[in-house]
């Protein structure tokens, strides 16, 4: 099992990616949202020349707001300062598209978009659309060595629907999933993507890679999670949650998906959002603070019972293990880590010395 790091891009705090390097974590991610966060690609760029061990990448970048060929010489141009050790997560932009008034790519488009970032990466020459024309595209002017193309960068495409999850088996070397999915949703995601391998005759990459976006908190003696420290912890991201429910919501017309468990802070936080977010702000006021802090009037819908229906990694170290036992055993190789800002070094430092060093040391 592989352990990643994912934070809020801040060009002014790269150094969190040294010191996840420093606590053993494999890959270091630097989101791309460009409404609310530093750019991903600068940022990394700092990341890539203070650090020597650690992956780096886009945890995700968003396919709407840059163009393929755009996108591919931005992360072929962090491979030539962290040669070797760059990757690329790629989606089709949840709250970066949805904070701008905007709705993530479409399935088709994102595959062709797939399609032309990994030719290129390939320093290849491939069909590319601009305009309504389609021409021919490659890299030019190699000699000025002003990309990487020699190491490989792996694409890591962020997929939970079916269309995405073939898109990530026909183009892509990995995927990213959002959320602690139950052990069979895995199961079942990972075979869809090798379903949409075999449909366009690509051999299964046995080093396929899969890694779930979660977030964590090693529980203390006596801790439960109605604890003010495991609330700050987990805070953001349970919160994010119901951001991201009230979009489907929306889109559906139905809100059939949320569980009965949760079913009364749904209701309130429905209540709150339509009583307080005008609907042509809506776009602005709904997703703040988004996996970086919780707005303070929305804290009191962090309830036991929402947390544990989020899907985090919490417990004592023992709980937590078994649970990447069963992850691991289900085909599941990575888990990142996407913490609150305020806390993210401890959080961050204890799980890694809680977890990650005792498993390390266990398989040396």
């Amino acid at each position: 099992m592989k352990f990643g790091g994912m934070v809020a891009t801040n060009i002014g705090d790269w150094q969190i990616f040294q010191e996840l390097e420093t606590l053993g974590y494999d890959h270091g991610w630097a989101p791309d949202s460009q409404m609310i966060w530093s750019d991903c690609y600068a940022t990394l760029a700092l990341a890539a020349h203070h650090t020597s061990r650690i992956r780096l990448g886009t945890g995700v970048a968003i396919a709407g707001t840059r163009t393929a060929p755009v996108t591919a010489h931005s992360i072929a141009s962090i491979n030539k300062l962290a040669p070797g050790r760059t990757f690329l997560g790629i989606g089709t932009g949840h709250t970066a598209m949805r904070i701008m008034g905007g709705r993530p790519m479409k399935a088709a488009a994102f595959r062709d978009y797939l399609r032309v970032v990994r030719g290129l990466l390939h320093g290849e020459e491939v069909t590319y659309e601009a305009g309504g024309d389609k021409s021919l595209i490659r890299f030019l002017d190699r000699e000025l060595d002003s990309l990487n193309l020699e190491n490989a960068v792996p694409i890591y495409v962020g997929a939970n629907g079916p269309k995405a999850l073939k898109a990530a088996g026909a183009y892509g070397d990995g995927r990213i999933c959002a959320g602690n999915e139950p052990l069979g949703v895995l199961a079942r995601n990972i075979e869809t993507a090798r379903t949409g391998a075999a449909e366009v005759d690509r051999p299964w990459p046995e080093d396929f890679h899969t890694a779930a976006l979660t977030f964590a908190c090693v529980l203390k003696h006596g801790e439960t999670l109605s604890s003010e420290r495991v609330i700050n912890e987990v805070d953001a991201a349970v919160v994010s949650t119901l951001h991201y429910w009230f979009e489907l919501y929306q889109e559906r017309g139905h809100d059939k998906f949320v569980s009965d468990r949760v079913r009364g802070t749904w209701e309130d936080y429905k209540t709150y959002v339509e009583q307080t977010m005008p609907p042509e702000r809506r776009n602005q006021m709904l997703h703040r603070g988004h996996c970086a802090f919780c707005p303070p009037e929305e804290r009191r819908f962090i309830t036991p019972d929402l947390i544990s229906v989020a899907g985090g990694l919490i417990g004592e170290p023992d709980e937590i293990n078994e649970r990447l036992d069963q992850l691991e055993a289900a085909g599941l190789k990575e888990v990142t880590l996407l913490p609150p800002v305020a806390c993210m070094r401890s959080n961050f430092s204890d799980f890694a010395e809680a977890v990650m060093r005792p498993r390390q040391n266990q398989r040396t």
